[in-house]
């Protein structure tokens, strides 16, 4: 913003020519006046309102082939062009133009080249608002800072400053006004006219407080911190959709194919996620998408989904020094499709980074839940690494699909794939996956044995019954650890009811050929088994048990049993 002081007007003898006919700019004047006049009086379908504006957009016609700007000088009944006055007012009247300028401290107007296409009829408005305006309503000053005009430039005073103030002039862009870097002998100097000084204003009304600064820095930082990647992306899409010329779209497809590559490369994962992401998303909204295109938008993430391309890309996070921040990571897997799923359940046992690990299994999560036939396909890989974790996801998930699959991996699996199947069955939970359960109480494996006896105790499976009755009878579980024979007997305390009472009574309080006691553990596991019936007879049976019982295993095992039975 610049300013001036007022200086005397020269006289006529001394006043340069014009630089061309001033009767141009009068006649668009007078034009602009017919229009104001026509703007008030007249709808704007009517046709002397029409005819009045195209006059006055063909007014600027001439002037505009002399120069690209004119300036006019506002007085109290006047407009002055170069010098010349060029519309002029006998008296301050309410409807005289160069008043209804000068009464609000407007001392310019200067119009540029493109003002009567663009502006005006805001222009014609804004002076219609004016002169209708009441006392209460904002001024011309205000009205011409509200619309914040490109095509014309203006001049003003502030009329609540005591005295004559000097012209405030908006300036074009194309016309900064250029000012002088002070030398030495200028800084003792009194400050210039028109000069702005921040420290003028430090200690003002109107200096911003606090909350106003700190609000206009955090604009600035989030405006710095933008992700451009993204409103590239955005512009790019917003083309597609708009243009549907098969030769563009083609170009944008092959673009977005090499952006998604120099991301990947650059390790910007965000911005890859939403190029897929909002691939999906045009792919299914733009107009008149062949299906050609549709494929080639969909194949974006299907790239990615590949397992060369995402083992590659897993290989580099876990080799790299720095990795990515976690929530880039999460909305990059959310754009997998479940063809990668194998690729991310290998990777879940094999990655040393324990973000990676959780995300990948989040992902695993998903994909499996939106993909049953890839999940149940994955649990008879030929990688062992996949395959566990294809079960482990099928029992998360409580997949009856994988059902059978499970069942043939009890059969045929090593040990940790069978420990794994248990384990997802058991969480499974319906009969049907129970049924492949019964097979594995004679499993050669003992951590199988124990993990199928502990889930047929929490399903209360009673179909398998006579299995648990015959592993408890047989001579294999005697000569198991007491972790085994602790997880068969609770089980079948939880499956026999008050039918098994007999043979736990008997293991219990018994005694074989030459009044011989079983041996201790045996003894304790059926105390613990007659507590898990919770019965009067088996309360009875564990009271049959001498209080000096001499052997502490079995004293302890039965205080407790009989403890968790009145419970």
């Amino acid at each position: 913003m610049t300013s001036a002081a007022a200086a005397p007007t020269p006289s006529a003898a001394a006043r340069p020519e014009p630089p061309f006919d001033s009767s141009l700019v009068e006649e668009l004047l007078r034009a602009i006046g017919r229009a104001v006049r026509a703007h008030q009086l007249y709808l704007q379908n009517n046709p002397v309102y029409l005819r009045s504006i195209e006059a006055a957009r063909g007014a600027f016609a001439p002037v505009w082939s002399e120069t690209d700007e004119i300036s006019l000088q506002v007085s109290e009944t006047q407009f002055t062009w170069e010098g010349v006055a060029v519309l002029a007012d006998a008296e301050k009247a309410a409807d005289s133009l160069p008043w209804l300028f000068f009464k609000d401290g407007v001392r310019e107007l200067r119009f540029l080249r493109g003002f009567e296409t663009e502006e005006l009829g805001a222009f014609l408005d804004l002076i219609r608002r004016a002169r209708v305006a009441s006392p209460d309503e904002d001024d011309l000053l205000t009205m011409l800072w509200e619309q914040d005009f490109l095509y014309l430039r203006y001049g003003y005073v502030d009329l609540t400053v005591d005295g004559v103030a000097p012209v405030e002039s908006t300036v074009s862009a194309d016309r900064p006004t250029t000012i002088e870097p002070p030398t030495a002998d200028d800084e003792d100097e009194a400050p210039r006219p028109g000069i702005v000084n921040i420290e003028d204003f430090d200690a003002t009304l109107y200096f911003l407080d606090e909350t106003e600064v700190e609000y206009l820095r955090n604009g600035v930082a989030a405006e710095y911190g933008a992700d451009l990647r993204r409103n590239v992306l955005s512009i790019l899409f917003d083309i597609f959709e708009q243009r549907r010329e098969p030769k563009v779209r083609e170009e944008l497809c092959a673009i977005l194919d090499n952006l998604m590559v120099t991301l990947l490369s650059a390790g910007h994962l965000r911005a890859v996620a939403f190029l897929l992401r909002e691939a999906t998303v045009v792919a299914e909204r733009a107009p008149e998408l062949t299906a050609t295109m549709k494929s080639r938008f969909s194949s974006l993430a299907d790239r990615l989904s590949h397992p060369s391309a995402l083992a590659q890309l897993l290989q580099t996070l876990e080799e790299a020094g720095d990795p990515p921040p976690q929530e880039d990571l999460a909305e990059l897997f959310e754009q997998l499709r479940p063809g990668a799923l194998g690729t991310v359940l290998a990777w879940i046992g094999k990655t040393q980074d324990s973000r990676v690990r959780g995300l990948l299994e989040a992902a695993g999560t998903r994909l499996a839940a939106s993909n049953t036939t890839e999940l149940v396909r994955l649990i008879g890989s030929r990688d062992r690494a996949v395959a566990i974790e294809a079960v482990r996801r099928a029992g998360a998930l409580r997949t009856s699909a994988a059902i059978a699959p499970l069942g043939k991996v009890l059969a045929e699996g090593d040990p940790a794939l069978r420990l794994a199947a248990v384990t997802s069955l058991g969480e499974i939970g319906s009969a049907g996956a129970m049924q492949p359960l019964e097979r594995a109480i004679d499993d050669p494996d003992r951590d199988v044995r124990i993990a199928t006896a502990r889930v047929l105790a929490t399903r209360l499976y009673r179909a398998a019954l006579p299995r648990v009755e015959g592993a408890i009878k047989g001579r294999a579980l005697r000569e198991a650890d007491l972790t085994e024979k602790m997880a068969f007997f609770e089980a079948y305390g939880s499956l026999c009811g008050d039918a098994g009472v007999a043979l736990l009574d008997g293991l219990l309080n018994g005694r074989g050929f030459l009044g011989k006691r079983e041996e201790a553990g045996l003894r304790a596991c059926a105390a613990m088994a007659l507590g898990r019936i919770a019965s009067p007879v088996s309360t009875a049976a564990l009271h049959r048990v001498p209080a000096d019982e001499k052997d502490v295993i079995v004293r302890n095992a039965v205080n407790k049993a009989l403890r968790g039975s009145a419970a």
